[in-house]
């Protein structure tokens, strides 16, 4: 039975192309490397016309400006505000205010209800920065492979930075911890605190588990 629950971990793992992470890098199993930005939504609609232009035209240019290619991630996730109104409901609790416990009421019955009718989402922006195995030449060991990967994504990543400066928009590279969380969110579909990230660590981006007929059996054994 436990050969079982370990082929079940490699055959979902084996759809994973994560290989390792190092430092802000991502290893694949391709043979191929990649940094992703993150960056800081701008509310567009909210913007003047005029800077809506500016915004359009600089995006333009940065596309018409870019010297390697890049990939574009929206990420939309729903935004559980359950303790942001279990914090209102203790505003109430212990405000001795009569006035401003109204109020604070009232508004924490508009915010419920809005959530009720509308699903508030949080979008968060990533630009992946690829690198081929191509690149660093035929017959390169991983290690110069690593060396060579994040030097030139670094220059690339750079060279993007100052791209997005110009645009007005604050952007980060990921680091490795920030990697492994959003990996983790992405493939499992909720959030877990990893507190512990070390360089030698090989993290399981997927959770496998065998079905509970086979981890009874497991423990029989």
């Amino acid at each position: 039975m436990k050969k079982s629950a370990q082929k079940i971990k490699a055959t979902t793992q084996k759809f994973i192309e994560i290989l390792d992470i190092v430092d802000n890098v991502v290893l694949l199993t391709s043979g191929n490397a990649c940094s992703i930005i993150e960056i800081q939504a701008t509310n567009f609609a909210l913007l003047s016309q005029e800077e809506q232009n500016i915004k359009v035209l600089s995006y333009s240019s940065l596309l018409n400006s870019l010297a390697f290619p890049i990939q574009i991630f929206i990420r939309s996730k729903k935004i559980d505000i359950s303790s942001y109104l279990g914090l209102l409901d203790e505003e109430v609790e212990k405000s001795q205010n009569q006035l401003l416990k109204n109020q604070i009421k009232s508004y924490r019955d508009f915010v419920q209800e809005l959530v009720n009718v509308n699903v508030v989402l949080d979008k968060k922006f990533y630009i992946v920065i690829s690198y081929s195995g191509l690149e660093s030449g035929i017959g390169m060991n991983r290690n110069n492979f690593f060396l060579s990967a994040k030097s030139k994504l670094a220059t690339k990543v750079e060279s993007l930075h100052s791209m997005l400066r110009r645009m007005n928009l604050s952007a980060k590279t990921l680091n490795k911890e920030e990697l492994v969380k959003l990996f983790h969110e992405i493939f499992n579909g909720d959030i877990e605190q990893i507190n512990k990230i070390t360089q030698n660590i090989k993290y399981s981006f997927v959770k496998t588990s065998p079905p509970p007929s086979e981890e009874a059996e497991q423990k029989k054994i």
